[in-house]
């Protein structure tokens, strides 16, 4: 199937990221949010984002508006999907929350519309059945930040037909990512669980008093040759998303070292998210 029309439903960091990108790429894309104030936002940020890549010389003029032309905010989520063919969720990692958005978007779309889940953790076979054709469900996972970050995770499900696989590596490529091919389901797909591996182990370390968390980074840029440590990591990514995405994790499996950490929870509690907060184990 020839992808033309896109809709993105969620407008927060990834969303819309992921939106400017299908935009840059030549595709007719709509970003949908049921917040009037994220639509808003997001679209401010593409036109700053646009207008900064002119200036810089990284963009030519006629580039950028060609790209933001491509692009419509709106709250109307019919509108958003009607003649969709693929959409993009970026919504909350939370299972049920994925499960009633699909549910809602698969009335609204035509039969061949293709459903990809942005999700880092949670694989489609757990919300497949949330529309009528699960063939065409799987998880198409970017990584933060969306505009530079080039690898992107193509997860097949046991549900999930080959012609969907083939048609979501094209996109990939049509938009100047790189995909991996995960052949097989596994939570947290390639990199997020060497990634999880990291970070749990950080945690603990920090959790233990065994070195503060600005060595712990130093030691992992330092010592390993990482370009962040995984503490400015999390700060990056999102400390609550951390929390959301191990919550879940432990709702699903009951093992108490699925847990968020005692630190990750605490900066959760107090608002402290990271960068998007202005502080979470560094200010920002």
């Amino acid at each position: 199937m020839e992808i033309k029309k896109v809709a993105i439903i969620g407008g927060g960091t990834m969303g819309s990221q992921i939106a400017m990108q299908v935009a840059i790429s030549g595709f007719t894309t709509r970003c949908y949010s049921r917040s009037e104030k994220t639509v808003n936002a997001a679209k401010d940020f593409a036109d700053g984002w646009f207008k900064k890549s002119v200036s810089k010389g990284k963009m030519t003029e006629e580039d950028a508006n060609a790209a933001l032309y491509k692009i419509e905010y709106t709250t109307d989520l019919a509108a958003a999907v009607k003649d969709a063919d693929l959409v993009i969720e970026a919504v909350a990692d939370v299972l049920d929350v994925k499960k009633k958005v699909l549910t809602e978007i698969d009335k609204l779309t035509p039969e061949h519309t293709i459903f990809a889940s942005n999700s880092s953790y949670i694989v489609s076979s757990k919300f497949s059945d949330a529309v009528s054709h699960p063939e065409k469900v799987l998880n198409l996972h970017f990584f933060n930040p969306a505009l530079v970050m080039k690898l992107v995770e193509v997860v097949k499900g046991p549900h999930c037909s080959e012609e969907t696989i083939s048609d979501m590596l094209k996109f990939t490529y049509n938009i100047n990512r790189i995909p991996a091919l995960v052949n097989k389901e596994i939570y947290g797909f390639i990199v997020n669980r060497i990634y999880s591996a990291i970070t749990k182990e950080a945690c603990y370390m920090y959790d233990q008093g065994v070195a503060s968390y600005e060595d712990i980074d130093n030691a992992v840029k330092y010592g390993l040759s990482h370009p962040m440590g995984p503490f400015e990591l999390l700060d990056m990514t999102g400390i609550d998303l951390e929390y959301d995405v191990l919550t879940e994790k432990y709702q699903m499996t009951g093992d108490l070292s699925d847990k968020p950490s005692p630190t990750i929870v605490e900066h959760y509690a107090k608002g402290e998210y990271g960068r998007k907060s202005k502080k979470g184990f560094y200010q920002y």
